[in-house]
């Protein structure tokens, strides 16, 4: 058997930090979780949570193979660190394959047309905008759910189907212990991984104006398939700080996403430096935090269907100052963990 071998030294040190903060991080959150009282729950959840942002992100690492030298090395640590954020039901290959097309086709490619279920179901679409209204994140945790029940909801994903079904009996099982022994645990979890779903949906919803597709399990492919123009002008990013870039670090540099489409097997701790090559030193070419809070708060009751009022249908470098300025609704539903 082969060991893990990383590409780089560079990669060897920052790739490596990254997963250990999220594996020791992850236990560390347990354990003040499952030892928390109602005045120290809170910083074991922010912990929790943010250790599966952190797995989160490394599986689109390992999706693009930028950790170790053997692809297939990338695929097996992208199926543990599944366990940590939740995303183990279905295959990492469907993962890599769902977003490999999205990056080669420049579209969002799915199966699961949101938009015609929810005008199919008017009652769920009133429960969602209003736990939405809240703040909870109803309609991603809808897709998450869909996620724990693939095989049984995706007729092309039904040969996974024992794969499901065991991963379900493990998962739910140690669920159900846990609201026996310690229920106080369970809500703090539940918690933390709402926490996973708001930080990848608040930071994917502003990095592409592309329309989505249900074209995944057909041939049919979009027509801008290959156009790196039109990529790049469709392409935004979003990051938390431009001033103080470390800051960037807590989501793996996800946010420099134009550099991430123009090289994506830049591994996230070259991002910024690429960036900064690709497009210079001006700020203007990033959508900074404060119009993505503002945009978040103000229009988060239209984003499912992008219907704010007043708000123009725009895109390309238009889309790029209507969101500097905080006058675009944003995304949903767009998470690479969701390969559907």
């Amino acid at each position: 058997m082969t060991s893990w071998t990383f590409k780089t030294a560079k990669g060897r040190l920052w790739h490596s930090g990254a997963i250990a903060y999220s594996v020791v991080v992850y236990a560390l959150g347990w354990w003040l979780l499952l030892n928390a009282n109602w005045m120290t729950v809170l910083p074991s959840v922010i912990l929790l949570g943010h250790a599966m942002i952190i797995a989160a992100y490394l599986i689109h690492e390992c999706a693009h193979n930028t950790l170790f030298t053997i692809n297939r090395h990338n695929m097996q640590l992208a199926t543990l660190l599944g366990w940590i954020c939740g995303s183990c039901y279905g295959t990492v290959e469907d993962i890599r394959n769902k977003h490999f097309r999205h990056h080669v086709e420049n579209d969002d490619v799915v199966w699961f047309d949101y938009e015609a279920f929810f005008k199919r179901h008017p009652l769920v679409y009133r429960v969602t905008i209003l736990l939405e209204w809240c703040y909870i994140p109803a309609h991603c945790i809808l897709m998450h759910t869909i996620m724990v029940f693939t095989a049984f909801i995706i007729p092309e994903r039904r040969d996974q189907l024992p794969r499901n079904i065991a991963v379900i009996l493990i998962r739910g099982g140690l669920l159900v212990t846990l609201a026996l022994l310690n229920p106080l645990a369970l809500v703090g979890y539940l918690i933390a991984y709402m926490l996973m779903i708001i930080v990848l949906r608040f930071v994917d919803g502003l990095e592409h104006d592309y329309p989505y597709r249900t074209n995944l399990f057909t041939d049919e492919v979009s027509e801008n398939k290959g156009d790196l123009i039109w990529e790049q002008e469709h392409t935004f990013s979003p990051i938390l700080s431009w001033r103080y870039e470390w800051v960037n670090w807590l989501i793996l540099n996800f946010g420099y996403h134009n550099a991430h489409h123009a090289k994506p097997t830049t591994p996230w701790f070259d991002l910024p430096t690429l960036h900064r090559e690709l497009f210079g030193e001006n700020p203007d070419t990033v959508i900074r935090l404060w119009p993505q809070l503002v945009m978040y708060h103000r229009y988060r009751r239209y984003r499912i269907f992008h219907d704010a009022p007043d708000l123009k249908d725009v895109s390309g470098k238009a889309f790029l100052r209507a969101a500097q300025s905080a006058q675009l609704t944003g995304g949903n539903a767009a998470s690479f963990l969701t390969s559907f």
